[in-house]
């Protein structure tokens, strides 16, 4: 994992450190998939306050942390606030498809259950 140099700095892990069963662990919840699809949806990085979680601060710096951890976002200090991209290119290189069929799942899923 890249090392924090700096307090403002945050550590990542490389494309080569990225781990399936890590990634696999941070999209099955909820909230972080969640998080997930909303960046999947932008066009451009999202500061966290962008996100209307039902959850204390705490807690979802908590969930951006698992996220960062696995390699799932990118996250980088942009004057006060934190911004977040998804690692799209990363993980399409390594997990081919696996981004795309997890959101496609997740979209299937709720048309599913909105129709019950």
């Amino acid at each position: 994992m890249t090392a924090a140099t700096s307090t403002r700095e945050l550590a990542h892990p490389s494309r080569a450190e990225i781990r399936l069963e890590d990634v696999l662990n941070a999209l099955s919840d909820p909230l972080r998939l969640g998080i997930v699809r909303q960046l999947a949806g932008s066009d451009s990085e999202l500061s966290c306050s962008c996100f209307a979680l039902p959850v204390t601060k705490s807690t979802s710096t908590y969930h951006f942390r698992v996220l960062r951890e696995s390699g799932v976002v990118q996250q980088v200090y942009r004057g006060t606030a934190k911004m977040n991209g998804l690692r799209a290119a990363d993980l399409d290189a390594l997990f081919p498809g696996l981004l795309d069929s997890v959101l496609g799942a997740a979209a299937g899923q709720d048309a599913r259950l909105a129709a019950v």
